[in-house]
């Protein structure tokens, strides 16, 4: 009798370099925890590769110069307006500064109280306080004056004061105003560049339909410039910090590096082992309120048998109702037969109530993210295996 569900392991590599050979790395990583951890490899298993990895072995990628030479091209005359760019040091500060060296001028529309991934920018209790609500356009001035010495409470850090400077380095001009409708810009400029995330493309409809020259992040280095890196689906999207001049891409070729890998292990051992590239997860911190998903997707890349969403039935559901005079192993038993004989789709059925409706790879990827971490441990590929199990495996 199995008493052990879903387990999951950090693997423990190499530091992954630019130009090494990521897929070997990952198996022999795997066979050598194998080894010294003493597990057995089974059909389902899942890898999962952080997409950092993949993308520093991929080597994509690209300088504040050649972000500054890309958005020339697209805007000439170097004024621009920037429309819901997250708050963050890590994803945006680094695109920012290449905006900044290529234009002369920059308005900057910010959504409030927080940014889309939940990153705030104000107290939400003197905003509630205040004469301002969420369809408001408050003013440079008036948010110095009524919201400007918030501090982000993990990081001590007002982005709009961090903007400004970064800005002010790089000679460019930069005004801030706070606004939760992108066509607000148009008041200011024509031209922008919208830098949300998973509303994009609604943004840049609106904007384009109401005149606009309108770029999003994914059009920004979506092909090389001077022999850069390049992201062709992504862009900027996805993209962190690497140096003071430097940003990684999210990554572009994960999907010959999942298959080869899949590939690999079954020939090593036989079995049919699932293989999925993760960014971020997809879930909120209920008390800082960041969604932590800054990437575009939670996995660019993963191998088909990631494809789609749970059909699991909810045990609680089915022994409250259909089995509520049962006990024991014979109630255990009357749930094992309900698990085996469940149809194929249970969407919209009783007995599914409560379960999680969300794609595999993004419950898998948010389980990674939380296993790896973002720091030291030094495990940037995540084993898992008995994700598909249930209670009718023996």
């Amino acid at each position: 009798m199995r008493n052990v569900g879903t387990v999951v392991r950090g693997i423990r590599t190499p530091i992954i370099k630019t130009n090494d050979d990521l897929a070997s790395i990952v198996v022999d990583s795997l066979m050598k925890a194998k080894e010294s951890e003493g597990f057995e490899f089974k059909d389902r298993d899942v890898v999962a590769i952080t997409e950092a990895v993949v993308g520093i072995s991929e080597g994509n990628y690209v300088t504040v110069d050649d972000i500054a030479t890309d958005l020339v091209q697209k805007f000439p005359n170097k004024e621009l307006g920037i429309v819901f760019p997250i708050l963050s040091r890590n994803r945006f500060s680094m695109i920012l500064k290449g905006i900044a060296r290529g234009m002369n001028k920059l308005t900057i529309l910010l959504s409030f109280p927080a940014d889309e991934v939940g990153n705030g920018i104000m107290d939400e209790t003197t905003l509630d306080n205040s004469k301002y609500d969420l369809g408001s356009v408050i003013t440079e001035e008036e948010y110095y004056d009524v919201f400007g010495e918030w501090l982000h409470p993990f990081t001590g850090i007002n982005m709009v004061d961090y903007y400004r400077e970064l800005c002010a380095s790089e000679n460019c001009e930069v005004k801030f105003v706070f606004s939760n409708k992108a066509s607000d810009i148009l008041a200011y400029t024509n031209n922008v560049l919208n830098c949300d995330i998973h509303t994009r493309e609604k943004t840049k409809k609106q904007l384009r339909e109401k005149g606009a020259t309108c770029y999003c992040l994914t059009d920004v280095l979506n092909v090389p410039v001077n022999g850069s890196g390049c992201n062709p689906k992504y862009g900027l999207l996805g993209s962190n910090k690497s140096t003071e001049e430097r940003l990684k891409l999210f990554p572009a070729k994960g999907d010959v590096l999942v298959r080869t890998i899949q590939d690999r292990l079954k020939e090593l051992t036989g079995k049919t082992i699932e293989v999925m590239v993760y960014g971020d997860g997809a879930f909120k911190d209920p008390v800082g309120k960041i969604w932590e998903l800054a990437d575009p997707v939670v996995s660019p890349f993963y191998t088909p048998g990631l494809e789609g969403t749970p059909n699991e039935i909810k045990l609680k559901y089915v022994s409250d109702n259909k089995f509520a005079d049962l006990r024991g192993d014979e109630l255990k038993e009357a749930i094992r037969n309900e698990i085996r004989n469940k149809e194929k789709d249970l969407k919209g059925q009783n007995v599914s109530l409560g379960t999680t409706p969300r794609r595999l790879t993004d419950l898998i990827g948010s389980l990674c993210d939380l296993t790896s971490g973002s720091g030291d441990k030094g495990t940037p590929v995540v084993f898992i295996q008995g994700y598909f199990d249930n209670l009718a495996d023996e």
